[in-house]
């Protein structure tokens, strides 16, 4: 796909179908379920009936990483308020960050968290839009827990709330290091859970520690290169070792979100038809053209326009289906993004 091609995956939405808030019941979000290769299919109903387009034998994998409260409110000897997101530690001590009003601060000044006083960061070199820390006290996720808050995504353009701290977590996330929540997995209750292991459906879990670049703007730069931001996943082997037996005998991957996909398809090796465990790092850029292998089915919610999230999803099914499916949720009133409502996508002979 050439570059200028980007304008087929834009689309307007009205303010008030963006999801700024989460459903009243995480399972009573609205889901769409299409065929993967077959003309249009579509059928409405909510997330809880999705067991109905499952069966016994198939394997879902979910991405069990937790958002990290990196989001943090720093202040000037001068009382001047900046706001970071910590995205990551480039070696001890040194945080790469994206800091508001960044062109205020100079080399050498030293802010400290507003919500304690008592972490002291010295700004560093700036590296395109990103401004580097150094902190003077040791920084950690629970630190995070102490002075940042929940980064709940931009486009809801509000602050975040205790509620957040709860909703834009899913039911089964364990380990801390995530700016995002993977939001597929967002509708699952335990409930959910429970009913998915008495029908015998595996639900297994691998980490993609989700980076700020899932909601960065794709430019020439990735097409010319076919390779996005960083990211870094964990396939424990208890799950590689599933995956390979459903991969052998003829049963369904169903993939929950985006970012586990992501993952899927760098760790699966199609020559052997199988998985490798361990972790990894993965650049992926899936587009229209490419072939995704690794998985039958995927569950997602719906993205920004002219993103590398919606790129993916017309990778995984037909680029015009998944245009098409997008026009129909917009015309019934689908509530969209990361608070959303979803989409199940299956191969078309077992929906």
């Amino acid at each position: 796909m050439e570059f200028q091609d980007l304008s087929d995956f834009d689309f307007e939405l009205s303010e008030d179908q963006i999801a700024k808030f989460p459903a009243a019941k995480r399972d009573k979000s609205r889901l769409l379920v299409l065929g993967r290769t077959q003309d249009f299919l579509q059928e409405e109903t909510e997330f809880s009936e999705m067991l109905k387009y499952l069966q016994e034998g198939d394997v879902l994998v979910a991405n069990a990483t937790r958002v990290s409260k990196r989001r943090v409110f720093l202040t000037t000897k001068t009382g001047r308020r900046h706001e970071a997101m910590f995205l990551s530690e480039l070696e001890p001590g040194i945080w790469k960050t994206l800091t508001r009003n960044s062109k205020k601060l100079k080399l050498g000044d030293i802010v400290s968290d507003e919500a304690t006083g008592r972490f002291l960061f010295s700004v560093g070199r700036k590296e395109e839009e990103f401004t580097i820390f150094q902190s003077e006290t040791p920084l950690d996720e629970n630190s995070f827990e102490t002075i940042g808050r929940t980064p709940i995504p931009p486009y809801f353009k509000r602050e975040s709330t205790s509620e957040d701290d709860v909703r834009y977590q899913t039911v089964y996330s364990q380990n801390l290091g995530s700016v995002a929540a993977p939001t597929a997995g967002l509708h699952f209750t335990p409930e959910l859970l429970e009913e998915l292991k008495k029908r015998n459906i595996e639900f297994l879990k691998l980490e993609l520690k989700v980076g700020y670049g899932t909601f960065q703007s794709l430019n020439e730069d990735h097409f010319a290169n076919k390779k996005l931001h960083e990211e870094e996943f964990d396939l424990p082997l208890e799950t590689k070792n599933v995956l390979d037996f459903a991969k052998k005998n003829g049963k369904r991957i169903i993939s929950v979100g985006t970012t586990t996909l992501r993952a899927l398809e760098s760790a699966y090796d199609p020559n052997t038809n199988t998985f490798k465990s361990g972790e990894g790092k993965t650049r992926l850029f899936l587009q229209p053209e490419d072939s995704i292998l690794s998985c039958e089915g995927l569950i997602t919610n719906f993205h920004l326009p002219q993103s590398s999230l919606l790129l993916l999803v017309s990778a995984f099914a037909e680029k015009e289906k998944i245009l098409k499916a997008y026009k129909f949720a917009i015309k019934q009133n689908f509530r969209f993004f990361s608070y959303g409502d979803s989409m199940l996508i299956l191969d078309p002979e077992k929906v």
